[in-house]
Order: C-alpha cells, then sequence, then structure tokens
C-alpha cells in the first residue's frame, strides 16, 4: 500500500475509501481536489454532510427519508390514500416516482428479509405496515420488491400476515427480470410494471 507523506491525508483517503464503490485511488483523488478548493467550499461539503446526518428524518407513517415529521408524499392531500406500494429501501421511492405513474402512498421496509445475512421480519418495518393497513383504510397493497428469492421470501411473509384483511394484494408485474433491483430499472419498464401489476397468489 502506498505511503502518503500526511496523516491526515491518510486519514481522509482511508475515511473516503470506507465508502461503497469508492478504492483507494479514486478516494485520494477525491480528498486531493477538496484540497484545491477553498476553506469555504470544503467547509460548505461537511457541513451539508454533517446537517443532512444529524437533521434528515424518516417519516413516521411512511419511512421515506423527509425534512419533516411527515413526508410530502404522505401529506400530499392529491395522493390515493387507499393504495400503499411496498418498497425495500428510498431509492426504489424515487425510481417509481420518476415514472409518474403511480399516484398512492409508500412504505419504506428498510431491507428485505435475508436470513442469510441475518436480517428477519423483525428487523424492517413490517409491523408498521400491518398497523397501517389496518387503521387507514387501505384497499390495495402494491408489493414492489426485487425479483430474488429475498423479495419472494419477503412477499410471501408479508402476504401471510394479510391474509385476514380484506386488503387486495398485488404484485409488479415480472416485466423486470428476475434478479433486477428496482433503483436500476429504466423507467418506462417499471412504469409498465406498476399499471401491469397482478394480484400476489397466496397460499
Amino acid at each position: 500500500m502506498q505511503q502518503l507523506p500526511s496523516q491526515l491525508l491518510e486519514k481522509a483517503v482511508n475515511e473516503f475509501a470506507g465508502l461503497p464503490g469508492i478504492g483507494r485511488k479514486t478516494a485520494l483523488r477525491l480528498v486531493l481536489y477538496l484540497l484545491r478548493n477553498t476553506p469555504e467550499q470544503v467547509d460548505s461539503f461537511a457541513e451539508a454532510l454533517s446537517r443532512a446526518k444529524h437533521e434528515i428524518k424518516h417519516c413516521k407513517t411512511c419511512h421515506n427519508i423527509s425534512d419533516t415529521e411527515i413526508c410530502p408524499i404522505c401529506s400530499n392531500p392529491k395522493r390515493d390514500t387507499t393504495t400503499i406500494c411496498v418498497v425495500e429501501n428510498i431509492q426504489d421511492v424515487m425510481a417509481i416516482e420518476n415514472t409518474q405513474q403511480y399516484a398512492g402512498l409508500y412504505h419504506v421496509l428498510g431491507g428485505i428479509i435475508s436470513p442469510m445475512n441475518g436480517i428477519g421480519p423483525n428487523d424492517i418495518e413490517i409491523d408498521s405496515l400491518i398497523k397501517r393497513v389496518a387503521c387507514d383504510g387501505i384497499s390495495e397493497v402494491i408489493l414492489a420488491l426485487a425479483s430474488t428469492m429475498e423479495g419472494d421470501t419477503t412477499n410471501f411473509y408479508i402476504s401471510r400476515k394479510l391474509k385476514d384483511s380484506n386488503v387486495r394484494l398485488s404484485v409488479i408485474a415480472r416485466g423486470i427480470s428476475v434478479g433486477d433491483e428496482l433503483e436500476y430499472t429504466d423507467e418506462v419498464t417499471l412504469g409498465r410494471s406498476i399499471i401491469n401489476r397482478t394480484p400476489l397468489e397466496t397460499i
């Protein structure tokens, strides 16, 4: 490993290299870029990250990120409050919103059931989903999770938890290839998969 001439530089590079998809060479290039900026620019960059970490909230209703306790989607009176689209993460909300084909509400699980990674039903926001369905006059729950074994396992678990409710359960159409993540799916395909969703077959 290349020894850097400054311990401060070394620490900064190590911090950047800890980010997903950032190798040591890229980390060094980013740090050197920041060092070429003015102190005011670097301070503004650091402040933006610090404020994002300390001030961004999670919506009390759907768990999406928000600057307020209730996110703009949940508080928008024009949204269809009878439909909930269940997604794995915040990136999936943004991906579906970009299609402009869905006008309902969301529920962000914050993950999917994955025994191999030690993630069980109690580690994600399933209980709060069940409570929303029971109390908020929901008529349809759309399961928009990845077409993977973990996604299908989560779909099945949620369907079993909701089997005694009167809500319609549906899944997004399989125009999305098996194994694909929603955030990497093109907007046209994702939009059509929402429109052409199919009823979930429960066992």
